[in-house]
């Protein structure tokens, strides 16, 4: 008995510390505060809601109708970065997107190019290299020669400052609204920037003064009688 009352002795044992209640539950709530930090950056980096104003989108998007924009969807990395790494070579067009590029009839929200501070929201018509132009007569765009089917639209199209054509430059997007005779758009002649762009329109959440969720009005451009010519 006596060599067991030595050897506990001569054990070390560790105690919890009494800790007042009130400490534990303020560390509980800055974790969670911490958390719900996180979690709201996380979401801001990649999600931003947008409110609809004017009409240049009806009857797609009506005017008072609000929106989420996906900030990553047209996300890039500048595969230059890794140009230190032995035989690797980025090539002459380092910078890629992770996972879509911006497409004809894609719903997209950008910064105006001739005023920085408006944001305007436009569909995506035209894409780098493609060449755009006005039928004023039927009310119609022509991409590329052929004449585009748009359902999507409120009423024709018609010419603005003047009927084209436009050749799309690279890293930029020829836009337009939906209403065409309500838009101020590419037709004015001017292109949205790739680096302007911050995202593509997702999903509409109020409509009407009241909630309604619904998908973001992006449609396939098609040609005309092609249907298999979608983009």
């Amino acid at each position: 008995m006596s060599e067991l009352r030595r050897r506990l002795r001569q054990e070390t044992v560790v105690v919890p510390k009494p800790q007042r209640m009130w400490t534990v539950t303020a560390r509980e709530v800055a974790e969670t505060l911490l958390l719900a930090a996180l979690i709201f950056l996380a979401v801001r980096a990649s999600m931003q809601n947008f409110r609809v104003e004017g009409a240049s989108m009806e009857d797609s998007l009506d005017n008072g109708e609000y929106l989420i924009v996906n900030r990553l969807a047209y996300a890039e990395i500048d595969l230059s970065f890794f140009d230190w790494v032995p035989f690797f070579d980025s090539g002459d067009n380092p910078v890629h997107h992770l996972w879509d590029s911006p497409s004809r009839g894609d719903v997209v929200v950008f910064r105006s190019p001739t005023n920085i501070k408006r944001d305007f929201i436009k569909r995506i018509i035209g894409l780098p290299g493609d060449v755009v132009e006005i039928d004023g007569e039927a009310g119609a765009v022509k991409l590329n020669g052929k004449v585009l089917d748009e359902p999507y639209v409120l009423g024709g199209t018609s010419c603005q400052r003047s009927c084209g054509p436009w050749v799309v430059p690279e890293r930029a997007y020829f836009v337009m609204g939906d209403n065409r005779q309500n838009s101020s758009d590419s037709r004015q002649g001017w292109f949205a920037p790739e680096e302007n762009i911050i995202g593509k329109a997702l999903i509409t959440y109020w409509h009407n003064g009241g909630p309604e969720l619904d998908l973001a009005p992006n449609h396939k451009v098609s040609i005309s009688g092609d249907a298999s010519a979608e983009e």
